[in-house]
């Protein structure tokens, strides 16, 4: 691979390791709010040992987000000189109000671990609330530049040289009214099903107990409500992209030639070299009826602009595919939970269905990861869209394979890292409830 594809690679991996505790890092906040929040008002113990256990995994989880994170602001630099050299006036505010809010969490996450026995109980819970603000606060600023590469704002670019910046509008460019809600939503909706898919597994191993029921009722509880509304920003999003990315839009659905009455493929396979969708289902206007609320309504094709600026169809409409799909899925499986539960009265308890919540929770993970795949990939060849090319933006500096190997080789440690003190505070807390 050449250095730019070096390095993309490099991020990437880097992004799609992180991704997965940043979502942790803004769910379980939430979730440690509520558990608190319902063992102080009802005081019921069963629910403030939930939150013990949880903010313990919470701290753990933490602390290695903030690794990965480091890494990524290195990589940033060192990977992407002249991405950083153009965007740094736009892009330093969004990243310095998350810095803000990162210390703001760790603060108030020192308090909340440790006060357990040296604070009141509602003097503790109410530590709890900066911590999931915070959380919360720190994925919409992140996002708010990622946003911004899809939709640039807040400058002027004349002869190659950016003038007039305004940060706030930079920062509030139009992408961030539907990215940031559906991103949010989508870390909510990662840490309710693996919340939920942790508490289905324990039952299944015959562990049944209140704390067991209450976890994953708790966990599905979230991630019903917040699949929805990923679903619902979701929608808007890609709606957002049929006006203002149409290139994205056609390499999402893999439409080829510009038409208007355009069906809607699901599944499939791209094949450019037929420029044709294989093996999906095709359902007739359903594009351009869901694009624009119209059935007429034109959707631009991928030959509308040169080969060179086109994102790969292939990948892209197999990431949207999987996101929507395993949304999807997950989502039937939440709805299914909810309705023997309405029906029976108590958290249902069958081995079909606790194994469809086991399974649900990594796909949700991998749903969001792919989303991320639609965003990064259907943006290509552009950094910022229509302003920097990804093949200007990489670094020109020599290393850059190595660099990916010693990457490679920090987040193989971290997962193993991570997967193993897990499991062992799992261990240590079976062991002290028994």
């Amino acid at each position: 691979m050449d250095d730019v594809a070096l390095a993309r690679t490099t991020m990437g991996t880097s992004l799609a390791f992180h991704i997965v505790f940043a979502a942790l890092g803004v769910g379980l906040p939430l979730l440690l709010v509520i558990t608190e929040g319902l063992g102080l008002w009802r005081r019921d113990a069963v629910w403030t040992d939930l939150a013990r256990r949880w903010s313990r995994a919470f701290g753990l989880l933490f602390a290695i987000g903030a690794v990965s994170g480091t890494v990524l602001s290195f990589e940033l630099g060192l990977l992407w000189p002249r991405f950083m050299e153009l965007s740094g006036s736009m892009i330093g505010l969004p990243f310095t109000a998350e810095g803000f809010a990162f210390f703001l969490e760790a603060v108030f996450l020192g308090l909340y671990l440790y006060g357990w026995n040296r604070l009141s109980p509602l003097q503790h819970w109410l530590c709890s609330l900066p911590i999931a603000i915070s959380g919360a606060a720190s994925a919409l600023f992140v996002v708010m530049v990622n946003s911004w590469m899809n939709s640039p704002a807040g400058f002027r670019l004349e002869n190659g040289a950016i003038t007039q910046v305004d940060p706030l509008a930079a920062a509030l460019n139009p992408s961030v009214g539907t990215e940031d809600p559906h991103m949010l939503f989508s870390a909510y909706t990662v840490t309710g099903f693996l919340v939920a898919a942790v508490y289905a597994a324990g039952m299944l191993r015959g562990r049944r107990d209140t704390a067991h029921k209450r976890g994953l009722a708790l966990g599905m509880a979230m991630g019903v409500v917040a699949i929805a509304l990923t679903g619902f920003f979701g929608d808007a999003s890609a709606r957002f992209v049929y006006q203002a990315q149409p290139v994205k839009f056609a390499a999402m659905e893999g439409v080829f030639e510009t038409q208007r009455g355009a069906p809607i493929t699901i599944g499939g396979v791209v094949l450019p070299s037929q420029q044709r969708v294989v093996g999906g289902l095709e359902i007739p206007y359903a594009l351009s009826l869901l694009a624009a609320f119209d059935p007429n309504a034109e959707v631009q094709g991928l030959n509308a602009v040169p080969a060179q600026d086109q994102p790969s169809p292939e990948a892209v409409h197999l990431a949207f595919d999987t996101m929507v799909g395993l949304s999807g899925l997950a989502g039937l499986a939440a709805l299914v939970f909810w309705a023997l539960a309405w029906r029976r009265r108590a958290v249902p308890t069958g081995r079909w269905l606790l194994r469809a919540l086991v399974a649900a929770g990594p796909a949700t993970v991998i749903a969001m990861e792919a989303g991320w795949f639609v965003t990064e990939l259907g943006r290509q060849p552009w950094t910022v869209y229509g302003v920097l090319r990804t093949a200007d933006a990489a670094t020109s500096a020599p290393g850059v394979g190595p660099t990916f190997a010693v990457f490679i080789v920090i987040y193989v440690a971290l997962a193993a890292v991570t997967a193993r003190l897990l499991l062992e505070l799992a261990r240590r807390t079976r062991a002290s409830a028994t």
